[in-house]
């Protein structure tokens, strides 16, 4: 299931809105910040606050990549203004996703009053993503006494009262109002506060102070307290200073400089009482300083950086330095190729090229040059262009092409489109069957061999037609046997070629009994045959024991298992599914076709979503509630209701048919149409894309296909997965 909202926050305070990420032109400060963040799952917000105060607050809503979001799923922070059980004075509707024009990442300010907020998500199939805020009086009601506080510092001491070795400092607080909320400690005077959860060891020798403070839940702080004390090194007979050493690293140009940025880090280790201090010093004259995490010098020029250390027992190691220098990096290349295409060729009246088309590629770059040009025609893999593309099959044709630079910039996507029609020259070749993939695969077989043109202009795997209705194996392998004789003599294969093609045409099984109806096996249960798919995006799909794959209830995310090897036009896919989803939930899936090579996509960087926005899913859900999509529906842009498509019970197998014949879709379900489906144009589901190659109604004529996996709660297996091309 995929969904496209174009909702905004609409907020308790119109001087601020969702998109206003600095909550700019609230009248009044807010005196609370509340944060909800999501990610891959649709079952929760991965955090988000149970209470509050009444009063100016704001609202932060991320849902990132840093946040954990990997798929690109949008999710939105809802408050329920519709039941008059909860408080309905904020409505509050914030949609995020990482790729929008704020990062994921949305900042509001609202006016919360006494009583309690219902928040969930609103988009399809994430309604268990929900909560409630509890929001109080100011000053949490009676509750106006600060916790009380405590510190006690334990260890082994001297008859001066120093700890020897490490001393370890408990702190408590209680309150008997609201509950104590959190409390925290420092150590030193200018120390960062941090979070106290057990009882704090300090083992450098030397003068401490730990200073420390509670909250409670109403919001009532306790003053800053503090104990001091001193650890001193245990006896010891160690006079050996520590180990020191310290290297410098990042990114240098020939001459051994650091460009914009060098980091020098520093070491020191001593088998004796133990390393105490580490210092380090910027410059011949520079302060000494604490050395705590690696240091980070920016400034252009030449520095040195001196360091020592000192153990528990006092012995200093010598001062030791590194001497490096830094420079500005050079200008880089951050400019992708330009890239044009010119077709040509003879046209008829209507504008169709007669017999063929000659595509001929362009890319220059005048800063690091141009490194390879590559195209890819009818959604097929992108390929090297080496030399102008011959088209001479009638019909209409998309060829998108693209270029990188020496420097790896690569231009965005461009397409050129045409239509051959058969003239009176030089005919199309009479193929067979379509079938221009790289290299010789029969049935499911690779053989490895390049599948090259032959004398009659067809591929090697067109003239093997394994996807003919064989009805007995030995008749496909004397075929094939008299295909590659002819090829052999002609010089096309040589002699170990021809092993490897008839060894890949006996291991494919094609007229064996269950191949019979012309189907092509893509899964048969098997580790081997589930090898040749590829999971990409979130979730996971892998063997359950009865000849089937099931989606994983552990892998977080939305993703899409997809059968790479080869791309289909018309056909008729069949398979069988099955609800496995847990306790009462309903599985949530569907079967993605005709779509592009999601590697080497412009959109690359969410394959499964290439899926999505260029092909189109066959959904499966038969849950009464949630999406208004159910089993059979064209997502996006053919809806069928649940009475239409029928419902299994749950551990039921399913069989299910995809038939795909120019543009139009058959859909049945265990052999009862459901559904059909003419893709014309017009039609936009998805508006921000509009433009996009499939959004107006000319989807591709070819692709390849996948299964989708919705997430860990929508669990659903398939099997016996098998297609013949019409």
């Amino acid at each position: 299931m995929v969904l496209g909202l174009t909702s905004t926050a609409a907020v308790g305070q119109p001087s601020s809105g969702a998109g206003d990420d600095k909550g700019a032109g609230a009248s009044t400060a807010a005196a609370q910040v509340l944060t909800w963040t999501a990610g891959d799952p649709i079952d929760k917000y991965l955090s988000f606050p149970t209470t509050a105060v009444a009063g100016p607050t704001t609202i932060v809503f991320e849902n990132s990549a840093a946040t954990g979001n990997t798929t690109g799923m949008p999710h939105t922070l809802t408050f329920d203004v519709s039941d008059p059980e909860y408080n309905n004075d904020v409505p509050l509707n914030i949609l995020a996703n990482p790729s929008d024009a704020n990062g994921g990442k949305y900042t509001t300010e609202v006016n919360l009053t006494p009583g309690k907020y219902r928040f969930h998500c609103v988009i399809p199939g994430h309604g268990t993503m929900t909560g409630i805020l509890t929001v109080t009086e100011a000053g949490g009601g009676d509750d106006t006494t600060a916790p009380t506080t405590s510190a006690k510092v334990e260890g082994q001491q001297n008859a001066d009262g120093a700890y020897v070795g490490s001393a370890t400092v408990s702190v408590t607080a209680t309150d008997d109002g609201s509950g104590v909320a959190t409390t925290e400690y420092a150590v030193g005077a200018d120390g960062p506060w941090q979070p106290y959860t057990a009882p704090v060891v300090v083992d450098q020798v030397g003068e401490h102070t730990l200073r420390y403070r509670a909250t409670d839940k109403a919001g009532n702080a306790s003053e800053e307290k503090s104990v001091a004390f001193t650890v001193v090194a245990p006896p010891t007979d160690d006079t050996t200073a520590p180990e020191t050493s310290a290297t410098v690293s990042g990114d240098q140009d020939e001459a051994g400089s650091y460009l914009s940025m060098a980091t020098v880090t520093v070491t020191a280790s001593d088998t004796g009482s133990g390393v105490n201090t580490i210092e380090y010093a910027l410059g011949a004259d520079g302060a000494w300083q604490p050395y705590t995490a690696p240091v980070m010098v920016h400034e252009v020029g030449t520095h040195t950086v001196r360091y020592r250390a000192t153990d528990k027992a006092g012995n200093a190691a010598a001062v030791k330095s590194v001497s490096f220098t830094v420079v500005e990096p050079p200008v880089k290349d951050t400019t992708a190729p330009v890239t044009g295409a010119v077709v040509t060729g003879d046209k008829n009246s209507n504008g169709a090229y007669i017999t063929s088309a000659k595509v001929t590629l362009t890319a220059t770059d005048s800063e690091s040059g141009v490194d390879r040009i590559e195209y890819s025609l009818d959604s097929g893999p992108y390929l090297a262009y080496t030399t102008p593309v011959i088209v001479d099959r009638v019909g209409y044709h998309a060829l998108s092409y693209r270029a990188t630079d020496k420097a790896g910039n690569t231009a965005q996507a461009k397409q050129v489109s045409f239509t051959v029609a058969q003239g009176g020259g030089v005919p199309a070749p009479n193929c067979p069957e379509f079938d221009e993939r790289l290299t010789v695969i029969v049935g499911t077989v690779d053989s490895g061999v390049p599948n090259r043109l032959t004398r009659n202009r067809c591929t090697i795997n067109e003239l093997i037609e394994d996807e003919k209705e064989w009805t007995s194996q030995a008749l496909f392998l004397k075929h094939v046997d008299s295909v590659l004789d002819k090829l052999l003599t002609d010089n096309v294969i040589d002699a170990r070629e021809f092993t490897k093609i008839t060894r890949a045409a006996k291991q494919s099984k094609i007229g064996t009994p269950g191949q019979t109806e012309g189907y092509r096996p893509l899964f048969d249960g098997t580790a081997e045959s589930l090898a040749k798919w590829e999971q990409v995006g979130g979730g996971k799909f892998a063997l359950s024991g009865d000849g089937a794959i099931t989606s994983s209830t552990t892998v977080e995310g939305m993703g899409m298992l997809w059968f790479p090897q080869r791309t289909y036009g018309d056909f008729s896919l069949k398979l069988q599914f099955r609800d496995d989803a847990p306790g009462n939930g309903n599985a949530n899936g569907g079967v993605f076709v005709r779509f592009p090579n999601v590697r080497n996509h412009p959109e690359e960087s969410r394959p499964e979503w290439v899926a999505i926005n260029y092909g189109h899913e066959i959904q499966i859900l038969d849950r009464p509630d949630g999406d208004m999509y159910k089993t059979g529906s064209i997502y996006g842009f053919d809806r069928v209701g649940l009475g239409n498509a029928g419902v299994t019970p749950k551990g039921t197998w399913n069989d299910y048919e995809i038939r795909v014949e120019g543009q139009h879709y058959t859909i049945l379900r265990n052999g009862v149409l459901i559904n059909e489906f003419d893709n014309v144009g017009g039609q936009t589901f998805y508006p921000e894309r509009a433009g996009d190659p499939g959004t107006d109604g000319r989807r591709y004529a070819t692709g390849y296909v996948g299964l989708q996996v919705h997430g860990t709660t929508d669990v659903i297996s398939y099997r016996d997965i098998r297609i013949k091309e019409l």
